[in-house]
């Protein structure tokens, strides 16, 4: 069963952030990621909900999902995104 991580990234100091996206990426890439949405025109249907950006990425199972969360590389990235902003993310099974 497929597994999606979802972001909703509020960035505050874009130098830094661009440094986090160079390790997420290598990260994602290391664990097969799909990318379905990075960015874009956000137009919110219904709620509050306002995101300043959202990230979806396809993982072939929660497990995949995981060691990329978990992996070495990430972690860095995920070090390096200190300051940079504010991360909300979610792992969620497919269907």
């Amino acid at each position: 069963m497929p597994a999606f991580i979802i972001a909703d990234v509020t960035v505050t100091d874009a130098d830094q952030m661009a440094k986090y996206r160079e390790w997420s990426t290598k990260a994602m890439q290391e664990h097969g990621a799909e990318v379905l949405v990075r960015g874009g025109t956000i137009e919110v249907l219904e709620g509050d909900w306002t995101p300043s950006r959202l990230v979806v990425l396809k993982f072939p199972d929660r497990a995949t999902a995981r060691r990329f969360y978990d992996s070495e590389t990430y972690q860095h990235a995920k070090s390096l995104r200190e300051h940079a902003g504010v991360m909300r993310m979610v792992v969620v099974d497919g269907i």
